[in-house]
């Protein structure tokens, strides 16, 4: 059974899903490529961090952070031992709750053109292409996408 709560992005398991993540990262692309939100940002007040939990282990993460007139998808990752499990779903569908309590309407992400999974998992709920936004500049190594929630 998976269980999302907020956490913080402090707490030790999920600073070891996000070193995964960055670590991941850096195999896929180059550094200029990587637009990694820091642990700051993320417990930040515009910011909502959570956690996926397997049996009271931590195997997924991922973040709203929200923006003038829009929230933006960050860190989410899915240990490799539990993807195919519906993680990265239920992750999805926690962070869009959370947005339209928020009064969230538009939620944004970049991903990586090597990070298949996830294209297809944004894809599959309705998140569509787009181009680059907030501070992000056009780069061939990221795919933008865009769903609006009621």
């Amino acid at each position: 059974m998976i269980v999302i709560d907020r956490e913080l992005p402090i707490n030790p398991e999920a600073q070891e899903l996000l070193a995964q993540s960055e670590a991941l990262s850096a195999i896929l692309y180059p550094p200029s490529s990587c637009h990694i939100a820091s642990v700051d940002i993320l417990s930040g007040e515009n910011a909502r961090f959570f956690v996926a939990r397997s049996n009271g282990r931590a195997v997924g993460c991922g973040a709203l952070v929200m923006a003038e007139g829009y929230g933006e998808i960050k860190r989410m990752f899915v240990d490799a031992a539990a993807r195919g499990q519906g993680v990265g779903q239920k992750l999805v569908h926690i962070i869009e709750e959370c947005a339209r309590a928020e009064g969230v309407h538009v939620l944004r992400l970049e991903t990586g053109i090597h990070n298949h999974e996830a294209v297809t998992l944004y894809s599959r709920n309705g998140y569509e292409r787009r181009g680059p936004f907030g501070s992000y500049q056009s780069d061939p190594l990221s795919i933008f996408m865009e769903k609006r929630i009621k």
